[in-house]
């Protein structure tokens, strides 16, 4: 098995310079043309996705139409609900571009996204924070085609590799119904990250199942991971800025 799961982790990494913000990250990443990408893959949305495709408790759940809901600092919950998820400090940029138009940033591109608390529940769904939303917002990209969300690290709960769910949509006023999304992925943190954040408070849980799993049995990074692989900055007294180059094709 440990064979099997290294050659998987090291066919996933070799080339991972190549694409997204890795070798070309010295200032000429941001030049229109000048980086290689490729679109990331499509990835199921889990079925947490409160994007108002499913239900919870009975009825749709749908953070797209929330109060509030455009926002950067994701932690709190909004819209009348008051809690205030706890954990590692974790800034996400994503940079949004366009494949078939020579890796151009897309300006106005709108992302949201979603990922678990520290406890590997999901708020708008796990009985004990169904009437949470927090840990879920939608952002604008910027004009160099970045979003960028504060919020704290993902726990990782039993089965998963720790990850972040994601929907980009064409624009703004697209993004309140999930039918008009052009892209549904997720993205994972390198394993040294992981293990060091994890040795936080609140993590316990995340050590013993992530023990349990692999990016090669993971049943989306099983694949590879060069795509969805963040890029990783920071401490866990800091906290942490997890980057990502996105691409679409638009």
């Amino acid at each position: 098995g440990s064979s099997a799961a290294d050659g998987a982790v090291s066919s996933g990494s070799t080339g991972s310079g190549s694409t997204g913000t890795g070798s070309t990250g010295t200032g000429s990443g941001t030049t229109t043309g000048s980086t290689s990408c490729a679109v990331i893959p499509e990835e199921t949305g889990g079925p947490y996705p409160a994007d108002g495709t499913n239900s919870s408790n009975g009825k749709v759940a749908n953070a797209l139409v929330l109060s509030g809901i455009v926002r950067s600092d994701i932690r709190s919950s909004i819209a009348g609900a008051t809690g205030v998820a706890q954990g590692v400090p974790l800034t996400i940029r994503l940079k949004i571009v366009n494949v078939a138009s020579s890796c151009a940033t897309v300006t106005g591109a709108t992302v949201y996204l979603w990922h678990c608390d520290r406890n590997g529940n999901y708020s708008m769904y796990s009985s004990s924070i169904s009437a949470e939303n927090y840990l879920r917002g939608v952002q604008a990209a910027d004009a160099d085609g970045y979003v960028t969300f504060l919020t704290i690290f993902p726990g990782c709960y039993d089965g998963r590799m720790p990850h972040v769910h994601f929907e980009v949509y064409p624009t703004l006023a697209k993004s309140t119904v999930a039918s008009n999304r052009i892209k549904t992925s997720q993205f994972t943190f390198p394993l040294a990250t992981l293990n060091e954040v994890y040795t936080a408070t609140g993590y316990a849980s995340s050590v013993q199942n992530l023990s349990r799993i692999s990016y090669a049995t993971d049943n989306v990074f099983s694949d590879g991971t060069s795509l969805q692989m963040a890029t990783m900055s920071g401490d866990i007294v800091n906290g942490y800025v997890a980057e990502l180059t996105v691409g679409v094709s638009l």
